[in-house]
């Protein structure tokens, strides 16, 4: 059976909602956000499917996953050594987990809204990051086994408000990271199969057309496979799991002034051989109380 290379999830411009193996618009292109055309998939990504013929004319590319087909979001703080020093914390000995709801999902080209709460005050950051995404069942992996369980992978943007992580929170960190849609990512699904190093990309951040970010995966201080295998360990990893494997150094909270996001603010994060997911800051108009 075949197996995709690039995946995408995607409104077609037949106003269907399709997943898809994407057809990059020429060589060296690797951005899965040019995807204008893919042949479309049919089944489960996780479980048997086909790649077809049939090519579907891309009018959005979408969150990669349903929220349907996502089980857990984990998160990793302070993973990537130049980070921790510009926090001034000492390195983490294990690695630090933390978890977003679903509903904190968005896709590459959606906005990422601002409510009320975290209107109150100043802290809004951005922290480009690599996403794993688990393909099969896993538990009590070793390490150097621990890639083969890996779907494949995409950039996202654990969106953060400094505020309500670190002093709002009761020392925990999900109130200041878990909004609706504060986790962008995207553009796509690359394979596993094509990035055999996910330990070699380099990965960046934008700012209104400003790099603020930009580093290498290589920084990290736990691995991909060291991460999955720490994770599994008691605990099983299931098909559908999403991990955001921290961010490196260059977040707002690290400048000196700090760099808080805007409203309007326009944020590129990008992963060297995925794509780049460009989200819009969008301040949520207060509801009336009643």
């Amino acid at each position: 059976m075949s197996t995709f290379s690039r995946l995408i999830r995607f409104l077609a411009k037949d106003g269907k909602t399709y997943n898809g193996d994407a057809i990059l618009p020429g060589p060296g292109v690797t951005d899965l956000a040019r995807a204008t055309q893919a042949h479309v998939i049919k089944g489960d990504i996780f479980g048997k499917y086909e790649i077809t013929d049939q090519v579907a004319e891309v009018r959005l590319i979408l969150a990669p996953l349903a929220r349907e087909d996502v089980k857990t979001v984990r998160c990793l703080g302070l993973n990537y050594e130049q980070h921790a020093k510009e926090s001034k914390m000492s390195l983490p000995k294990y690695p630090v987990l933390f978890y977003k709801p679903v509903t904190a999902l968005s896709g590459p080209f959606e906005n990422i809204p601002v409510p009320a709460p975290a209107q109150e005050a100043e802290g809004l950051d951005y922290e480009c990051e690599l996403v794993a995404i688990i393909g099969k069942e896993a538990r009590d992996v070793l390490e150097p086994k621990a890639l083969d369980y890996v779907l494949g992978y995409a950039v996202g943007n654990d969106v953060s408000h400094r505020e309500w992580q670190l002093k709002r929170g009761g020392g925990q960190w999900a109130l200041g990271k878990g909004f609706d849609g504060w986790a962008p990512f995207g553009p796509g699904i690359v394979s596993s199969r094509l990035i055999k190093d996910p330990q070699s990309l380099r990965i960046t951040t934008k700012l209104n057309g400003r790099t603020v970010q930009d580093s290498s995966t290589r920084d990290m201080i736990f691995g991909v496979a060291k991460t999955i295998s720490f994770l599994s360990q008691g605990t099983t990893l299931l098909p559908g799991d999403v991990i955001f494997t921290g961010t490196p150094q260059g977040v707002g909270s690290g400048k000196s002034p700090p760099l808080w996001l805007k409203d309007g603010d326009l944020v590129e994060v990008s992963l060297e051989g995925v794509g780049t997911c460009t989200n819009k800051v969008e301040y949520v108009k207060c509801r009336p109380r009643l």
